[in-house]
């Protein structure tokens, strides 16, 4: 996916094609997860659509649960929906990261010899 040491880095429009698909990717991540975080809410706590999706997504963000669960297979979702959302927030910040972080670190690299 990535050039190797010995190769040029990729010209502007290539890497500005790979920073769009780690976006495309990064969002469909996000959306699943929103996704997996309304139903679980609908689910489990039986709280309307649009308050599952305000549950859902604050948490996805890390602000934290609006409704508090009341019962204990809510409480068990909630749980660990925070514990997905936090690797959730990992993975996406490394996944948008990493274009650049390859990039600087194969411009000082590219030319080296092996």
């Amino acid at each position: 996916m990535y050039e190797a040491r010995h190769q040029r880095p990729l010209s502007r429009p290539d890497f500005v094609r790979r920073l769009g698909w780690h976006a495309v990717l990064a969002l469909l991540i996000v959306a699943v997860s929103l996704g997996i975080g309304v139903l679980g809410y609908h689910g489990f706590e039986r709280l309307p659509f649009i308050d599952a999706f305000l549950n859902a997504a604050m948490i996805l963000g890390g602000m934290g649960p609006v409704n508090l669960p009341l019962t204990a297979a809510g409480k068990i979702f909630a749980a660990l929906y925070a514990l997905y959302s936090g690797i959730v927030f990992l993975a996406t910040a490394t996944l948008l990261a990493a274009p650049f972080l390859h990039r600087l670190l194969h411009r000082f690299h590219w030319n080296e010899k092996l």
